[in-house]
């Protein structure tokens, strides 16, 4: 690309708006959702950015290179076709669709239209995480061992029936909602599941997807990740920990409601004993989206497969859908209804 590419985003929630806002060079074009004045709102921030009434205009506009897909779960998979077959390349919130055969179609559609599709799991480019990676990637925790995470929040009044509680629309609860970027994230660091084992529960809230998940998962190689989701969790939390045979990482909270981000290395001593303690904290403001549109425009540029993308979305609704179908939840997805 020589020229800054032309974005459109659909779906203008507040993902939707946290898009926008981390552009980097390239340019807001087209704004398009289901309630059009969400669309107007975002557009009026922008220069030269135009509100449309439905969403297919958006994927076909030609002046967009790169579309947004920001919508709820049920209209991800669609749009997100949709603007592959317009010959755009696409970055599509997690978890990409509701199914494994869902995002099936979508595979299909982005090989044979040679287009890139980014999955929207931004937080392995949190700080204290992209911190992690570099450790672990220059042997300071030595063999990964396991790993343990938990992710949740407490809902709010009448979060049961909100979109997310209606497994037509949703494909799930928690697990396929704050449940994906934790597989996501143990995947990133142990490599690809061999066994899965969970149970996904609905303890709270009166709706028929679950509110709470735990699951245990191992690689081939024997490492396992122990990993709990929660929206009765009341007080906001992330605390995500990797075991070395030569030491261990914490990281606790995401910034904002979830506290500091804060990451802590403990060397372990050739004597054993207390570890060597090292502690960095993220006072500053989340810059995960727009690190992770940057890699998304190089994607683009150098025409290479984005990571993560569709494989490891994949990857992560093969474990949902089979602890889901562990514990009993027989959901069903309808065919996509008309996106507007």
């Amino acid at each position: 690309m020589t020229s800054a590419p032309g974005v459109a985003i659909v779906g203008c929630g507040v993902i939707g708006r946290k898009r926008a806002a981390a552009l980097g060079p390239a340019g807001l074009v087209a704004c398009a959702d289901a309630v059009p004045q969400r669309a107007r709102d975002l557009a009026g921030t922008v220069r030269g950015a135009t509100a449309l009434d439905h969403w297919q205009e958006a994927v076909t506009h030609p002046a967009v290179t790169i579309v947004i897909v920001a919508t709820t779960n049920d209209a991800l998979t669609p749009v997100s076709t949709a603007a592959v077959q317009a010959g755009k390349h696409v970055l599509v919130e997690k978890p990409g669709a509701r199914t494994v055969e869902e995002l099936d179609g979508l595979i299909a559609a982005a090989r044979q239209h040679r287009r890139q599709v980014r999955v929207g799991f931004n937080h392995r480019y949190h700080p204290a995480l992209l911190e992690a990676r570099a450790l672990v990637d220059r042997g300071a925790l030595g063999p990964l061992m396991f790993l343990r995470a938990r992710y949740g929040h407490g809902g709010r009044v009448g979060y049961d029936r909100e979109w997310r509680a209606d497994p037509a629309r949703s494909g799930g609860g928690e697990l396929i909602d704050q449940g994906v970027h934790l597989i996501d994230l143990a995947g990133w660091f142990l490599g690809p599941f061999a066994a899965i084992h969970g149970v996904a529960a609905t303890c709270y809230w009166d709706m028929p997807v679950d509110d709470n998940a735990f699951l245990t998962l191992r690689t081939a190689a024997g490492q396992v990740a122990f990993l709990h989701v929660s929206c009765t969790e009341w007080k906001n939390l992330f605390s995500f920990e990797l075991y070395g045979r030569n030491g261990k990482i914490a990281i606790d909270g995401l910034g904002g409601s979830y506290g500091v981000e804060r990451i802590a290395f403990y060397r372990m001593l050739p004597e054993m004993g207390p570890p060597e303690t090292t502690i960095q904290e993220y006072p500053r403001g989340d810059r995960s989206w727009a690190l992770e549109f940057a890699e998304f425009l190089d994607d683009i540029r150098l025409d290479r497969e984005p990571e993560p993308g569709l494989a490891a979305a994949r990857a992560a609704l093969v474990v949902a859908g089979e602890v889901y179908r562990l514990s009993g939840y027989h959901i069903t997805v309808p065919d996509p209804h008309p996106v507007r």
